[in-house]
């Protein structure tokens, strides 16, 4: 099938996200081990975040003041501090998933391309830098900054319309993504083909229907081409 357009995820789709080697880092800073238990709690408080701010019901500000508010009375310091501490260390320690680099490049002369991605802007702009993959990329979509997450099909609609151009019919954009339901159900609702990166071979929800399913980034050259 050929498209005119490929757009990304970013998080374990581009690059790794160690979310607990960042953290353990973060803390060491502090002279803090950071522990399982820790790494546990830090989940039970973030995860139902993100899925609030992907539901709309809070903003990614509510996200970085929240989510190290057990650690705020502890370490002295405020939760959207730690959130940037964080975000720089995510950004210190970021690695891409392997073929990233050698897809990328074979893809640049075939399609355009672009990422949408939940996240932080400062992360996604270090990360493009550190990688020097911002060559390959006409744009980056950030959650944050458009005030949209995934899987809303406006993060969709609005990266058609302002960075894509409605001239370009929804089955000549790819989505491709880890996330069955943020990257695979929200490309689907928004009418776009869908490539869902299912590296550990799970099982898919019943409800997704990715257009094509690949393991390795390297089957996308083929599948594009």
């Amino acid at each position: 099938m050929a498209y005119d357009w490929v757009v990304f995820d970013a998080d374990e789709t581009l690059f790794r996200f160690d979310a607990k080697r960042g953290l353990t880092q973060l803390l060491q800073s502090y002279d803090v081990d950071f522990t399982e238990a820790h790494f546990k709690r830090f989940k039970e408080v973030n995860a139902p975040l993100w899925e609030a701010f992907q539901r709309g019901e809070i903003s990614a500000a509510d996200i970085k003041a929240r989510r190290f508010v057990d650690w705020e009375d502890r370490l002295g310091v405020s939760s959207t501090e730690l959130n940037r501490q964080f975000m720089a260390q995510m950004g210190t320690i970021s690695s891409t998933l392997d073929g990233a680099g050698s897809m990328l490049t074979a893809l640049d002369d075939k399609v355009r391309m672009g990422i949408i991605t939940n996240g932080f802007v400062e992360l996604q702009q270090e990360r493009l830098a550190t990688h020097q993959f911002e060559q390959f990329f006409q744009f980056v979509v950030v959650s944050e900054a458009l005030g949209v997450a995934k899987p809303h099909p406006e993060i969709f609609h609005h990266t058609h319309r302002q960075h894509i151009s409605e001239e370009v019919p929804t089955s000549r954009i790819l989505m491709v993504g880890d996330n069955p339901y943020s990257d695979i159900l929200g490309g689907q609702r928004a009418g776009w083909h869908t490539c869902w990166l299912n590296e550990h071979q799970a099982t898919c929800p019943e409800e997704v229907k990715p257009n094509h399913t690949i393991r390795h980034l390297s089957e996308l050259v083929e599948l594009v081409a």
